[in-house]
């Protein structure tokens, strides 16, 4: 029997909203000691981070990363998640750099991370590092991400062929990492489409002594998502396994009637849950400050479990914190209401508290966690930051606002001055720059004259130099050579005369052709001869004096010889 068909102006079914379905798994190798890498997925979110570091805090970076990432698993972001994902691995990024400042023995620790955010019909994806991720769509197999290591710059340069990468000694270089070497790293981002049935592979490096044909195929062929990535791992340990590997594999798909709010694996020990008088799953709706106050009160209960669990982790421990300030924050956050502190010989029981919470958040929805975030999570030793109070980190997980409690947590002092100092410095080069352009304005303005290939010229600007910059022009040159001036005229061009404008600059140029100077006041012409009394010379007659006046006469020759001679000007004594 046919279906009835759709009535004429309804509307299509609304389509099912996307979701991930995933399978993970990692495992230390046959070499390393301890396993560097963390993994989370989940129906929105799924993060790959390989620690770097060695014993110092490679699984600490990795776990700080990836447990601070979490509460991203959702989808559920009105204003959209263009940036959240940027934005919250640059947050991890502050936070490692704060464990480093209160621990310097994990100084030089890091952490590569590979993520993917599923918002609508949107994947976002945020890469740094050389971990990996591979898209199947459409029969078409790829590689995603780009390594940022050394040799893969040396493959970009065309100075290195792909077939050499592997057996290159500095194959292992990274460039780019998440740690405290850089306050903002560069990520590499993008939105792409998806559709339902495309899988996607996230891999540490470890993955890479499985040779990329084999990958290819058992992404191909392996429809069972957990297998799969059971396989690669298997494959990777009959390698050799020389670093520890991680698989991430999952699956676009419509969201069905039978996706239940279930926790994929349980990380909730069963005593610890008997000893909390909550219910299994904890809701996103509750306040931080009531989980806090809850919890306070069985912090003494799980207090001997948690202590076995950190003795016999005891070489890894993740705790960077201070245990004081920990417990001060715990009590802080326990209650708005006046009370006395609890009586507790604990030091760590912050950290009880921001484990129990962790755990709490991670069974409330489905999710896989494995590596070194996972024994964080089960042994209670959480990444934690002194000032960072547990309760704003309870806030961030349970009810996914993470901007809004960033903006909370005051900035620490040295970030602010992070952003001063290069304040400052922009501001005195601006006006380093400002006033070297204002000088230069104001030397084009003046002109000087001076000697051009042995004639007098006219030059526009003043005769000195600022390094290698030459502040004057040739403006123009006269016909008038240096070497037909007097020595004093020679002298003047030669060391430049200044002049206030270009008619001041030519006036200086006609009284060096005229009169052989600079100067205008010489005059043009020589001077004239006043007489000496020689004897061509006729005397002046001199009237007679009348009777009544007895004055002696004198004679020519007197008169001559008191007539002073002419005495020559600086001119006339350079001609």
């Amino acid at each position: 029997m046919a279906s009835p068909e759709t009535p004429k102006g309804q509307e299509k079914p609304a389509e099912r909203p996307l979701i991930m379905r995933y399978a993970a798994r990692s495992d230390v190798g046959r070499i390393r000691s301890k396993n560097d890498d963390s993994a989370y997925v989940g129906r929105h979110l799924a993060v790959v981070a390989d620690g770097m570091g060695g014993h110092a805090g490679g699984d600490v970076a990795s776990a700080s990363t990836v447990l601070d990432m979490i509460h991203l698993d959702h989808d559920d972001y009105p204003d959209g998640a263009d940036t959240v994902l940027a934005d919250e691995i640059q947050t991890a990024n502050s936070l490692l750099s704060e464990l480093v400042h209160q621990n310097p023995k994990l100084s030089g620790m890091g952490t590569t991370v590979t993520a993917l955010l599923l918002e609508g019909r949107k994947l976002h994806f945020a890469h740094i590092g050389d971990s990996r991720a591979y898209r199947l769509r459409n029969k078409k197999f790829e590689q995603v991400s780009i390594d940022h290591t050394f040799v893969q710059r040396l493959i970009d340069e065309g100075r290195l062929r792909p077939e050499e990468a592997e057996t290159h000694p500095h194959k292992n270089v990274l460039m780019r990492v998440l740690g405290d070497v850089d306050a903002s790293p560069e990520l590499d981002l993008d939105v792409l489409d998806v559709e339902p049935g495309e899988r996607w592979l996230l891999c540490s490096d470890g993955l890479n002594y499985v040779a990329g044909h084999v990958v290819e195929r058992m992404v191909r062929e392996t429809k069972d998502l957990r297998e799969c990535a059971e396989i690669l791992v298997d494959l990777t340990l009959e390698a050799g396994a020389p670093d520890n590997v991680t698989v991430v594999m999952l699956e676009i798909a419509e969201e069905t009637d039978d996706d239940v709010n279930t926790a994929a694996v349980d990380v909730v020990p069963a005593a610890a849950l008997a000893a909390v008088d909550e219910p299994e799953a904890v809701t996103a709706t509750k306040s931080a400050d009531d989980l806090a106050a809850d919890k306070a009160a069985a912090g003494t209960k799980a207090e001997p479990q948690a202590k076995d669990a950190r003795d016999a982790h005891a070489g890894s421990s993740f705790s960077a914190g201070d245990p004081g300030e920990k417990e001060d924050e715990t009590e802080a956050a326990s209650s708005d209401e006046p009370s006395e502190p609890p009586t507790t010989t604990d030091p760590h029981l912050g950290e009880h508290l921001s484990a129990e919470v962790l755990r709490e958040e991670l069974a409330s929805r489905p999710h896989e966690l494995v590596g070194a975030a996972a024994t964080a999570a089960e042994t209670g030793s959480i990444p934690t930051v002194a000032g960072r109070t547990v309760a704003r980190r309870a806030a961030t997980v349970l009810t996914h606002k993470a901007e809004q409690d960033r903006d909370e947590v005051e900035e620490p002092a040295r970030r602010r001055v992070r952003w001063l100092m290069p304040a400052v410095a922009a501001v005195v080069v601006l006006g380093v720059v400002v006033g070297l352009w204002l000088g230069y304005a104001w030397t084009q303005t003046r002109y000087y004259v001076g000697e051009y290939d042995q004639r007098v010229a006219i030059f526009n600007g003043i005769s000195q130099r600022l390094g290698p910059i030459q502040l004057s022009r040739l403006e123009a040159v006269t016909d008038l050579r240096v070497d037909s001036l007097p020595e004093y005229g020679q002298q003047s061009v030669r060391q430049t005369v200044p002049a206030g404008d270009l008619d001041d600059a030519q006036g200086i140029v006609e009284n060096l052709r005229v009169t052989g100077s600079a100067s205008a006041n010489c005059p043009s012409a020589s001077p004239t001869s006043v007489p000496t009394g020689s004897a061509s010379t006729k005397p002046t007659p001199i009237p007679t004096p009348t009777p009544t006046a007895s004055v002696p006469i004198p004679s020519t020759a007197a008169v001559a010889s008191a007539t002073p001679s002419p005495v020559p000007t600086p001119c006339e004594a350079a001609k």
